[in-house]
């Protein structure tokens, strides 16, 4: 079994994003379930350890981003890589298409409202790059389903290289508020994904979270590698770095998920508060009056 290596899933700008070049599955990094588990519950304690001290130094946060074709794993990945840290520090925001008063600001003004305070991970299940992306593959919408001026629109290579500065930028600005950004693009291949979506058809309980639009929308797959790659290529910097993540197998995927978590919260120059010894004897002093009164 090979050593874990995040550096292998690491997009920063110094090499290209290749979806063709960059394999969907790679040899496990467990031996079996158990040890899946254990590696797991491990980087879970890790985690939660380093976040409660960055939650205690009160001057950086993690705003941490999921994107991903349908049935990649978002939800199962947050659900099970963030399973050990604690619920009161840690949000999650899922987006979905954006309100009447969401379109009457600009387009990353309800992302704005969901970052996480300093000491706190922040999760976004599904992200500000829907705009590079969905909307790309579907520029239709941004006439039918926007409030942005026809001027703006007119000349689609031009808006599309502007939204990545306004991203880059966006994402530069977070990181020198000491907020660090960590993007995962969960890489299913389109075959695995087609054997969720059965599968999911054949569950009673999740056999609704499947319609038509779903299917017609997988038709556009190719349209949407493309336009992955071009948001990857375009916005992964040293600062804010993307994590391309094999993910036909669930199981390797949240392993390597949780290893990154844990590295980066690690990496954080975070100390818990210093000691005063003096003024804790003091509160402990006070305790003890209260429950004698």
């Amino acid at each position: 079994m090979k050593k874990l290596q995040t550096a292998h899933f690491r997009f920063d700008g110094k090499k290209p994003y290749s979806v063709k070049e960059t394999p969907t599955l790679v040899e496990p990094f467990y031996t079996d379930e158990a040890d899946r588990g254990q590696q797991l519950d491990v980087l879970s304690e890790r985690m939660d350890q380093a976040q409660n001290q960055m939650h205690a130094h009160e001057k950086y946060g993690l705003v941490v981003l999921f994107q991903a074709m349908d049935a990649a794993g978002k939800d199962s990945s947050i659900r099970h890589v963030f399973k050990g840290v604690n619920p009161s520090r840690f949000r999650v925001a899922s987006f979905t298409k954006p309100t009447k008063e969401d379109l009457a600001h600009d387009y990353l003004w309800r992302f704005w409202h969901k970052l996480p305070e300093r000491g706190i991970i922040g999760i976004f299940n599904r992200t500000y790059y829907e705009e590079v992306l969905a909307m790309k593959v579907h520029p239709e919408r941004l006439a039918e389903d926007t409030n942005i001026p026809d001027e703006f629109i007119e000349n689609l290579p031009r808006l599309w290289k502007e939204r990545y500065t306004d991203i880059a930028n966006f994402e530069f600005y977070l990181h020198r508020n000491g907020f660090r950004v960590v993007k995962f693009y969960l890489h299913v291949a389109k075959k695995e994904q087609g054997n969720r979506l059965i599968a999911r058809l054949k569950d009673d309980e999740k056999q609704w979270k499947l319609s038509d639009n779903d299917l017609k929308e997988r038709q556009e797959w190719p349209a949407y590698m493309q336009a992955y790659e071009e948001a990857i290529n375009a916005t992964a910097t040293p600062l804010a770095p993307w994590y391309v993540i094999p993910s036909d197998d669930r199981d390797n995927q949240q392993l390597i998920i949780a290893t990154i978590m844990t590295e980066i919260l690690e990496s954080l120059p975070v100390t818990f508060p210093e000691k005063d010894d003096k003024e804790a004897k003091r509160l402990i002093r006070e305790i003890e009056k209260q429950d004698k009164g």
